[in-house]
């Protein structure tokens, strides 16, 4: 089965291409023009193994905001696209992940049915353009159109970058289990039949 995913978006703030691959190596060539960002995509293909080619130009002489919220949509619509009818899936994922001082666990279920709970030390400060707060636009968006529901505890952490590194990190490993194919599970993982 060749879980692949091409899609493409165009607004008046953004272009976005996004090629997703599932059953990968970890192979990622991100460019949004936001370098941060393109780190913490690179470290979820990597740690997730997909292969994940994605090019984004966006209105950064604004703000980073459209850039980031448009990338997780498009990136979520390619996971949704490749995962097909999501049959004999395993569903559910975890990941877990320490980062010099921080710890983030990631749980995901590929339910079709989007939320987020995004909770963080109260101690983070954001000092970067890139912070915290701009990255949970990024999961939402991501939820909503991937269809799944997504938890995102960051446990602790003083260092931003390392808790944001942490959860980009344990969210590949989350997924990676969830996009699992399962031998025993035939259709989908439901007592509905449905997901």
């Amino acid at each position: 089965m060749d879980r692949t995913a091409e899609i493409s978006r165009v607004t008046r703030e953004t272009e976005i291409e996004v090629e997703l691959t599932i059953d990968g190596s970890g192979k990622a060539d991100v460019s949004t023009g936001i370098p941060f960002f393109d780190h913490m995509l690179t470290l979820f293909a990597v740690h997730g193994f997909f292969d994940l080619a994605l090019k984004a130009k966006g209105d950064l002489e604004v703000d980073f905001h459209h850039t980031v919220e448009d990338t997780g949509l498009v990136l979520g619509q390619a996971l949704s696209r490749a995962l097909g009818k999501r049959e004999g899936i395993c569903r559910y994922g975890q990941g877990a992940v320490p980062m010099d001082e921080a710890f983030s666990r990631v749980n995901v279920d590929l339910s079709n049915r989007p939320y987020l709970v995004y909770n963080l030390p109260s101690t983070i400060r954001s000092v970067g353009s890139f912070d915290a707060y701009l990255a949970k636009e990024f999961f939402m968006a991501f939820s909503v159109k991937g269809g799944l529901n997504l938890h995102i505890n960051a446990d602790y952490g003083d260092n931003e970058h390392h808790i944001l590194e942490s959860i980009f990190k344990a969210l590949g490993r989350a997924l990676k289990h969830a996009c699992k194919i399962d031998g025993n599970i035939a259709g989908v993982l439901s007592s509905k039949g449905s997901l």
